[in-house]
């Protein structure tokens, strides 16, 4: 989706998967998306449950998981505080989504193109891998990525984000079933590289920035320096290599491990 700011000559991109009980928006194993009437217009009678006993006006409720649909990850959704005595723990496990700095969600956006992973030769189950060597042969031909860029990695996996089992190969199906392959995912090198590079904040059309078969990996290494994780994206294919502006303004949740938000690009 996209629309026209008014007199500014610049394309507005949504960026954004829709949220419904019917569509893959929750990671397969957690808390399923829930969204249902608490107050109605009106009485309506019969099986239906909606009724106005609060007054003539509707409301809904929400259970949801702090990482549904588009949604952003705090360095605290894997790394423990550092008093904790747990594996990995660390400073940055104190870094909880309502201090991530908002300059790393504003930015100069950089999109690296991995669909070609897609077309090799693929396991059920296991991500291709977005290596160092992917990012380089990027850099070769579009130049060196720069400290403050915010990297998006095109895959157009988020055309695979449909309702009921049209839905599954999104992402039930390769990580519970192990069926189908795995989105391309950054290896725990090319996060490495890319935070080298000054990289704070990247962001996928896959549901997580980890590989199917193992998040851990991309997630400590990622997380575990601070960097910011945009998972769930869409709508990458609109967007230039470089000349776009993104944003992402999440729900402010105090310590929060993750949240859901809206993301957007402005293109000239």
């Amino acid at each position: 989706m996209s629309w026209v700011e008014p007199g500014a000559g610049r394309r507005i991109i949504d960026l954004t998967v829709e949220l419904a009980e019917s569509l893959p928006c929750s990671w397969p194993t957690h808390l399923p998306y829930q969204h249902h009437v608490y107050n109605y217009y009106a009485d309506v009678g019969g099986r239906d449950p909606r009724s106005a006993r609060l007054g003539a006006y509707q409301t809904r409720w929400l259970a949801i998981d702090e990482h549904t649909g588009t949604h952003l990850d705090a360095p605290a959704h894997f790394i423990p505080e550092p008093d904790s005595g747990l594996p990995n723990a660390a400073g940055a496990g104190t870094v909880t989504v309502e201090q991530l700095p908002l300059e790393g969600l504003f930015g100069a956006a950089v999109v690296i193109d991995v669909r070609h992973l897609r077309e090799g030769p693929v396991q059920d189950g296991v991500s291709p891998a977005i290596t160092p060597a992917t990012i380089e042969a990027f850099e070769a031909e579009h130049g060196r990525l720069e400290p403050s860029e915010i990297v998006l990695f095109r895959s157009d996996w988020a055309d695979l984000y449909g309702p009921g089992a049209d839905g599954d190969a999104y992402g039930r199906a390769p990580v519970v079933e192990g069926k189908g392959p795995g989105w391309p995912a950054p290896d725990a090198a090319a996060i490495e590289m890319l935070d080298q590079r000054g990289i704070v904040t990247l962001g996928t059309e896959a549901p997580s920035v980890g590989a199917t078969e193992d998040g851990a990996p991309a997630h400590l290494a990622g997380l575990g320096r601070r960097m910011i994780f945009i998972e769930g994206l869409t709508g990458l294919r609109e967007l230039p290599t470089r000349g776009a502006t993104f944003l992402m303004l999440p729900l402010k949740i105090k310590n929060g491990t993750g949240a859901p938000g809206r993301a957007i690009a402005f293109v000239s």
